[in-house]
């Protein structure tokens, strides 16, 4: 299923022991309790084949990009940039870069961010006429003593750094636009817009971690939206002790619970990064008049020892993963089974 069918597709399915344990009773623990004990030890610990790399939904050219960085002796922040760059090169694609989709005016505006393994990040939004958004991204975290840089600055910015401007609205992206338009409202209609974002995360041979967040954003939105995927801690986190993590869908939605921060901040309290994803996205949908029915978040997270775990509101929504050779779509598990 194509990534932008998505999430229109999505909403019209509808939907013990106690802490004053005494030395003696310590003493008494049986050998079998022992042996669960040592055993819940050592998958804590057991690691993953690496080099490792998962992106949201179906991107196997991104992730193969990236795996060949890795297995060329190449860091996991080339391998996420290098990887997101090939989806923002996609004409075809219409989610990030040459050939995204629309603002309501026929602007295509990008939003991109980057972390490295020593948490350096840069960011980058509402960005016009420069296809990798990823790359400006990171030349903001590297080359300027700045986090973010949004519109005509970040423009500058880049050609200051040698990308060549170039008109992002290809002729299918503006036919598309031009559609919208007969009927278009000005109030934001969630699902009949539809948005997605490339996300990607990779583990080196050294097992260092970064990720990489790159979208032209919600199809046809008011001019100047910007969403959770430049936004370090809602689209993108990354902690080399504990892990990382990655958002797709709407963007209002996750900046609202800060949800990659969330899943990795749950991985550190211990959860694995399949249950970090499904808490991520409970906060979500248990939320006070929450509307998740109208609308789709989904998550990809991995741990330092390798693990990964995916979840969404509702079905359809995949990860891409690279490991051992196998590069492979994976559907997520999701909530709204009704």
């Amino acid at each position: 299923m194509k990534r932008r069918n998505f999430l229109k597709n999505a909403s019209l399915t509808g939907v013990g022991l106690a802490v004053g344990t005494t030395l003696v009773a310590c003493a008494e623990t049986t050998s079998e309790e022992k042996k669960s004990v040592d055993t819940s030890a050592t998958n804590n610990n057991t690691k993953a084949s690496l080099p490792l790399v998962i992106a949201t939904w179906h991107v196997m050219d991104a992730t193969a990009k990236a795996m060949e960085v890795l297995q060329a002796g190449g860091n996991a922040l080339d391998a996420v940039e290098q990887g997101c760059m090939v989806e923002e090169a996609n004409e075809k694609g219409q989610s990030v870069g040459k050939g995204g989709l629309p603002d309501r005016d026929g602007n295509v505006t990008l939003d991109a961010c980057i972390m490295d393994k020593h948490g350096n990040c840069g960011s980058v939004v509402y960005l016009q006429n420069i296809t990798h958004a990823v790359s400006v991204a990171r030349k903001v975290m590297e080359d300027t003593p700045h986090v973010m840089l949004a519109g005509e600055g970040a423009k500058q910015f880049a050609i200051s750094e040698g990308f060549q401007p170039e008109d992002l609205l290809t002729d299918a992206s503006k036919e598309a636009w031009e559609k919208w338009k007969v009927e278009a409202k000005y109030k934001p209609i969630i699902n009949i817009e539809n948005h997605d974002t490339i996300g990607m995360l990779a583990i080196d041979k050294n097992g260092d971690i970064s990720g990489a967040c790159t979208t032209s954003g919600l199809a046809y939105k008011m001019g100047g939206r910007v969403g959770d995927s430049p936004i370090i801690g809602s689209g993108l986190f990354v902690d080399n002790e504990i892990g990382a993590c990655v958002a797709t869908g709407l963007g209002e939605e996750v900046v609202k619970t800060v949800g990659s921060f969330l899943v990795v901040e749950l991985m550190r309290q211990g959860k694995s990064p399949q249950e970090a994803c499904e808490e991520a996205i409970s906060r979500i949908v248990n939320k006070p008049n929450s509307n998740f029915k109208d609308f789709q978040v989904g998550y990809i997270a991995v741990n330092k020892n390798g693990e990964t775990g995916s979840y969404a509101i509702h079905q359809w929504f995949s990860m891409t993963k690279f490991q051992d050779g196998v590069n492979e779509q994976i559907q997520s598990d999701f909530f709204n089974k009704a």
